[in-house]
């Protein structure tokens, strides 16, 4: 629902926090598969925020992994799992 009032403004780009953080595990799977098949119809700029590395593995195309608040790798999840930046980074792609 929150998505349907974001993109009624006509927005040239969507910032979406934790989109599937209250949802749980049946649920959740349903509506990222949505999300990710809505997003790439949109081809609309879009930041997702996740803690949740399938979150990430689904929805986006380029990643880029924070840790302490500092930027420590980006690229696409194929090239994360090919060449993690830190162990921190292979942590993450090793959970999804």
């Amino acid at each position: 629902m929150a998505l349907a009032r974001a993109l009624a403004t006509a927005p040239r780009a969507l910032l979406l926090d934790e989109p599937l953080a209250a949802l749980d595990a049946r649920a959740r799977r349903e509506v990222r598969a949505f999300l990710a098949g809505e997003l790439r119809a949109l081809a609309m700029p879009t930041v997702v925020v996740t803690h949740d590395a399938a979150d990430v593995r689904a929805l986006a195309q380029r990643v880029l992994v924070l840790e302490a608040g500092r930027a420590v790798q980006c690229g696409s999840w194929a090239e994360l799992v090919e060449r993690p930046a830190s162990p921190f980074v292979e942590e993450l792609v090793g959970s999804a």
